[in-house]
């Protein structure tokens, strides 16, 4: 099995969120923060300021008019958008690579974050809309913990995947059989070593177990209904994700039925148009 000290030398690898972004994150949550603020605060990151302006001019946000500011970003999309967009532009970096031992090619985590973001925010926006950006972001990161895992995961790979064939069991289930953990509760101790807000870190966490949640988990069970939307969609489908059951307890406690979930299915292409260089500095 894999050992704490080796998982927390693994998470704290993983480039941290770039300084601006945490500021970001600190004006935002702040409710005396002035749009001159964020704006400030974004604009000593050049790189990333162009990358938040590509990301709210894409299909995936669908704005009628083109910002071409970040003050009019600012302005327009509002504080929880900008945050998500900060913290979308800052994960690419981490997210655009290959994870072998899950089956994914260099870009296949971000398409499936992506798409599961997207997911997400159209389904909060049906039931709660106030919720919606901050639904993207926990699709978005929901798989970061396979970045950690990847090396053991391969190493593995045979004996989970027999569990999953021979016992029935989902594949997160057979990772923490055999290693002791799965990328769920890691992706977890990644949004901690982000300083994550809380929803977003148990979003993370109980992405594939929502009743294991026992607080109001407000995000908890929109990350997990994105999850699905994404693999059903196929969008960055590794080897774990045949293996993802949906947890139907949590589609009952949103209001949602299967024909909700078949919404969410048939706008993906639409919101996705552009998801492949979305955020590609190339």
């Amino acid at each position: 099995m894999l050992r704490a000290d080796e998982l927390a030398a693994r998470v704290r690898d993983l480039p941290a969120l770039p300084v601006v972004v945490t500021e970001v994150i600190r004006v935002t949550r702040d409710p005396d923060s002035s749009v001159y603020e964020l704006t400030e605060v974004l604009a000593r990151d050049q790189a990333l300021t162009a990358r938040v302006l590509r990301l709210a001019n894409s299909a995936l946000f669908g704005f009628p008019r083109r910002i071409a500011t970040l003050s009019d970003a600012v302005v327009l999309l509002g504080f929880h958008t900008i945050k998500s967009l900060a913290i979308a532009g800052s994960a690419f970096g981490v997210m655009d690579r290959a994870v072998e031992g899950y089956g994914l090619e260099r870009g296949w985590l971000w398409r499936h974050g992506i798409a599961a973001g997207a997911a997400a925010r159209f389904l909060a926006q049906k039931c709660r809309p106030a919720l919606a950006e901050e639904a993207f972001i926990a699709g978005l990161l929901h798989d970061l913990g396979k970045i950690v895992l990847d090396s053991y995961v391969r190493a593995g790979f045979e004996e989970i995947l027999t569990r999953v064939r021979q016992e029935g069991k989902p594949f997160h289930a057979a990772e923490r059989e055999v290693l002791g953990f799965d990328h769920a509760e890691v992706g977890a101790l990644v949004g901690e070593a982000w300083s994550l807000p809380p929803d977003l870190v148990e979003a993370i966490r109980y992405h594939h177990t929502p009743s294991e949640c026992h607080t109001e988990g407000r995000l908890v069970g929109l990350a997990h209904l994105g999850n699905i939307v994404a693999l059903v969609t196929g969008f960055g489908i590794g080897a774990d994700g045949l293996a993802t059951p949906l947890d139907g307890d949590t589609l009952a406690a949103w209001g949602f039925e299967m024909k909700h979930i078949e919404e969410a299915v048939a706008q993906m292409p639409d919101a996705l148009a552009d998801a492949d260089a979305l955020l590609n500095p190339g």
